[in-house]
């Protein structure tokens, strides 16, 4: 039976940058994503690439977030290759600052991580900046458990997971 979905996800697509480009000057944002060009950058570049799914959320028919997915097995010397082959990992930003607090984090990814399984995916991490405790209790919610701190290319992170449940006969 399809899975009912509160959120919508599609492509991010060229005639979404200058709403892109608004979130990641926002200072709810720009404080985890840095300079909001660069951020743009990164997307534009996603969008080419095999590795990252750049997706737009919406909710109630309006965009609301910013959601990718990314196989680090995919990319050369990534840091969290060690995960279980299939591990997917994803990256997640409320654009909309009103949006913000309500509990649409929580739900976004709990529902996107559900839909990743439904691919395939034995495992999806995500690593906030182990400061970011708004985040980091929005992704425990979703029912990502903390198991390790590493540093990546963007600075500390705290290592979180949820595994696909198991089937059952």
């Amino acid at each position: 039976m399809p899975r009912k979905l509160t959120y919508g996800f599609r492509a991010v697509t060229e005639e979404d940058m200058p709403l892109l480009a608004r979130w990641f000057a926002e200072p709810h944002v720009r404080e985890w994503w840095g300079d909001p060009e660069k951020g743009i950058d990164e997307v534009r570049q996603a969008m080419d690439e095999d590795s990252v799914e750049p997706l737009i959320v919406e909710f109630q028919g309006k965009p609301i977030a910013y959601v990718q997915s990314y196989d680090p097995h995919m990319e050369d010397g990534h840091p969290y290759q060690d995960q279980p082959f299939g591990t997917l990992g994803v990256d997640i930003s409320i654009g909309d600052a009103e949006q913000v607090g309500v509990g649409h984090g929580s739900a976004i990814v709990r529902e996107f991580a559900e839909l990743l399984f439904d691919e395939g995916a034995p495992r999806v991490v995500i690593d906030p900046n182990p400061t970011n405790a708004r985040a980091i209790r929005a992704y425990e919610k979703a029912g990502f458990v903390a198991f390790d701190t590493r540093t990546s290319i963007y600075g500390p992170a705290l290592m979180m997971a949820r595994d696909a449940e198991e089937e059952t006969e």
